[in-house]
């Protein structure tokens, strides 16, 4: 039980800190563009979003830095996560013309 406390909690806190973080970023990213003031939008959102993180990773790691890794692994991890669910689906490319595809062809 004393092991599950000591890698299972660290790994969920950093989990939900990246969450936090890297979800905070998108939204960050959707309201700012569209504001009036996205500097300001931008500049409160990293303060906050850098201080949450910080004294997360101080109060989880409690001076130890194995569970600081574990952590880290966690937030990491939310950040491949966050960022596939989030994707915006891509454009789809130009056709190439015929000059283009002509003088691909020609070197």
């Amino acid at each position: 039980m004393n092991e599950l406390l000591n890698t299972g909690v660290p790994f969920i806190a950093g989990f939900a800190l990246g969450g936090i973080f890297f979800g905070g970023l998108w939204w960050t990213v959707r309201k700012g563009l569209a504001s009036d003031h996205p500097v300001a939008w931008f500049l409160i959102s990293h303060v906050s979003r850098m201080a949450i993180t910080l004294l997360g990773f101080y109060f989880v790691a409690n001076g130890n830095w194995q569970r600081l890794l574990i952590c880290l692994a966690g937030f990491l991890i939310a950040r491949v996560i966050v960022t596939r669910l989030l994707r915006t689906p891509e454009t789809p490319r130009a056709p190439l013309t015929k000059e283009a595809d002509y003088a691909s062809h020609t070197r």
